[in-house]
């Protein structure tokens, strides 16, 4: 798991290095691409090849001399080109592969057509085990040569090199090196594009998070093609749809503050972008595929800026601009319950307006209630479009009512005790398991299985499986639609639309879908840390969850405790105990306000350093066996140790073989406990709150409850 982020990690440097070294020939490429541009009014069109594999030629696409990225392509372009689809199905890169491009009947139409631009999609077919192990050292040189070979042909061409589209874990060689050969190609031709001063987009990124349009595993349907069509449009004319950044950048927004921010969004190729916040201006440059980023100076609490982004003839301008700190508040329904639904909201009233907390409401277009979706809802979700429009608002009485409930609380308490600007993004899904907020690489290289047949695996909790059912419809048509509990979608749907906009940390509700599978949830709740501290470039993004609370479930004491430990063995995670605040029968227990309230001590204690402010309840450090055969156990913010009940402890067993359990009564000596058990037995284990739904009693001096835990005597 570690090495495959770390793959990831070096992979995005080595991009972004490229995309650097490679400015200089970008430039050059794109007033080579200004000039296509200006022979579209000469007589005669810029001649373009498509030089590819089965996916150039069309395979699996419906009707492909009509509907092939190509096809397309020359729509999109119109008369002023002419362009040609030179694709070959099984074709390999490498001249020493199991069908070499350049001995094809389709290289040779190529080289005579001498085209005025390439755009070349090769490599795919490389991976196989007969090529990638026996001729990989020979890729980068091969390319080089199948570069000047266009070039003998004419000394001017504009070359376009694409990197892959993506294979799927269902493909049956997914996981004996096909995969990993691919990610060695995929890092090769950038090095390509570098030494050959070509351009370099890249079709991947189209399909990252569109399985649906790959049914394969390999060819990309007519959906797919045209995607690629725009893309390889856009690169040819430079025309992205002009200047864009992600919603989240909107009129009353916070920005973080005292860390460095990075800004990301899209306009024209080759367009001088100025971005200025306040005094600070900084400028980049759209690269061929549109892109562009500046990093703003670290900058202190503040309200009432104006945020001005430029790029040629557009200015976007931002109003009522705030710098403070900023959260992501994920997970399932107890983080999307609502602050109105709360039992503590009518006490609360009165405090629902306050300008410098501001809201970010993400709310999807369809809820994960036991209904079927509409069309429209299906059809959105298919596209990833499965939150509503929205923006920053300011808390009062009409917004905060319907805003997440944990993350209201956890906002004010944040509000009150920092005495800054505060902004929440919530997203959270009813329902929604761990693994639907992990990105898709990160699953494809740690367990890619999880997405075989995902409605009816063991990975998904059953009732997800059903769940997912009933909104999309169990005929032919529905099992074809996708879902937000599907296996990466919400990281697709729900966070990489964010761009990585700057944030301090995360709260987190969510475990309640997962529950019945610790074991696969110990791998998946590590992954989702990690994965989002990919995505905001943040390697110790405080990451701050609840754990679950009482019910009866047999399978959450086990749970619980599996959440208490990942807490201590992940660095910058922490936890919020919530099993006091339980309903035996309903998932949703409605008091919010003190769970909101303990994610905030950790965040103000772990994150922002106030010592004053207890984090948590006892925490078990060991137990020990005494000279009487008792145990002896301790704990870490113990002071004040004591009983919420004013009654003895309660709850406790000792047990000499696992599974054979027995009452211990318990004393409190000081801030530590002294167990006696009720069985002449060798105590070797202890175990606290281990019922589904528990009336475990012991907390600290601040009344914060202990966790459910089990731990060896020592």
């Amino acid at each position: 798991m570690v090495v495959a982020l770390k793959h990831k990690r070096n992979m995005k440097k080595w991009i972004g290095l490229c995309t650097g070294l490679m400015l200089t020939v970008m430039l050059g490429s794109l007033a080579s691409g200004a000039e296509a541009k200006k022979k579209k009014t000469d007589p005669t069109p810029v001649k373009v090849g498509c030089i590819g594999n089965s996916i150039t030629y069309g395979y699996g696409v419906e009707n492909r001399q009509v509907n092939s990225y190509p096809a397309r392509l020359q729509d999109l372009l119109g008369e002023g080109y002419d362009v040609r689809n030179f694709g070959r199905n099984g074709a390999t890169l490498t001249k020493n592969g199991h069908r070499p491009y350049i001995e094809q009947e389709e290289f040779a139409a190529a080289m005579e057509f001498a085209p005025d631009l390439i755009v070349m999609h090769l490599g795919i077919n490389d991976t196989e085990p007969r090529d990638y192990p026996h001729y990989g050292d020979e890729f980068v040189g091969d390319y080089l040569a199948l570069i000047d070979s266009f070039k003998s042909v004419n000394p001017n061409v504009r070359v376009i090199i694409a990197n892959l589209t993506p294979l799927l874990p269902k493909h049956f060689r997914y996981k004996s090196g096909t995969r990993a050969w691919r990610d060695s190609i995929r890092n090769l031709i950038p090095i390509v594009a570098k030494v050959s001063g070509s351009e370099l987009i890249d079709f991947g990124p189209l399909f990252r998070d569109r399985p649906d349009l790959i049914p394969d595993a390999i060819h990309p349907n007519t959906e797919g093609a045209s995607m690629m069509a725009d893309l390889a449009a856009s690169a040819i004319t430079g025309n992205f749809g002009g200047l864009k950044l992600p919603e989240v950048y909107a009129d009353g927004m916070v920005l973080q503050r005292n860390k460095d921010l990075k800004i990301n969004g899209t306009a024209n190729a080759g367009e001088k972008v100025t971005v200025t916040i306040g005094d600070n201006t900084r400028t980049a440059v759209a690269s061929n595929d549109g892109q562009w980023s500046v990093t703003m100076p670290p900058m202190r609490e503040t309200t009432g800026l104006t945020m001005t982004v430029k790029a040629g003839n557009e200015t976007l301008t931002y109003n009522d601009v705030a710098v403070g700190e900023v959260w992501i508040a994920s997970g399932q329904s107890n983080m999307e319950f609502r602050l109105k639904n709360a039992s503590s909201f009518k006490d609360d009233k009165e405090n629902l307006n306050d300008p410098l907390l501001r809201l970010f409401d993400m709310k999807p277009v369809a809820y994960t209630d036991n209904l079927e979706w509409t069309t429209e809802q299906k059809v959105l979700t298919d596209k990833l479009q499965h939150y509503l429009p929205t923006k920053w608002r300011v808390s009062n009485e009409e917004t905060a009512p319907e805003f997440s409930a944990v993350a209201w609380y956890f906002g004010r308490m944040l509000r009150d005790s920092l005495n800054v600007p505060v902004g929440i993004i919530s997203n959270a899904i009813g329902g929604s398991p761990a693994e639907s907020w992990v990105d898709i690489e990160t699953l494809e290289h740690n367990i890619p299985e999880i997405f075989l047949n995902f409605r009816q695996n063991d990975y998904l909790q059953p009732w997800v499986q059903k769940r997912i059912g009933e909104n999309t419809g169990t005929d032919e048509a529905g099992l074809l639609h996708r879902h937000p509990y599907e296996p990466s979608y919400l990281f697709a749907a729900g966070i990489r639309p964010l761009g990585s906009f700057p944030v301090a940390g995360t709260i987190w509700y969510q475990g309640e879908s997962n529950a019945h599978n610790i074991e696969i949830h110990e791998v998946l709740f590590p992954l989702l840390v990690q994965s989002w501290r990919e995505n905001w470039e943040d390697d110790d993004m405080p990451f701050i969850f609840t754990q679950l609370s009482s019910i009866n479930r047999p399978s959450w004491p086990w749970f619980r405790d599996s959440q208490r430990r990942m807490a201590k063995e992940i660095p910058g995670v922490a936890m919020a105990v919530s099993s006091d605040r339980g309903d035996s029968l309903d998932v949703h227990p409605r008091d919010k306000k003190m769970i909101g309230h303990r994610l905030g001590r950790q965040a103000l204690n772990k994150v922002y350093k106030m010592k004053n402010v207890v984090p948590e309840g006892p925490t078990i450090l060991k137990a020990n066996k005494t000279s009487d055969n008792k145990v002896t156990l301790s704990f870490e913010n113990a002071e004040g140790l004591t009983t919420s009940d004013g009654q003895p402890p309660i709850t406790f067993e000792v047990a000499e073989y696992e599974g054979v359990y027995y009452p211990a009564s318990a004393q409190i000596v000081g801030n530590e406990i002294i167990l006696s058990g009720s069985e002449p037995i060798t105590p070797k284990i202890v175990r606290y709150g281990w019922q589904p739904f528990t009336r475990a009693n012991l907390v600290n001096g601040e009344g914060l409850p202990a966790s459910t835990f089990k731990v060896k005597v020592k």
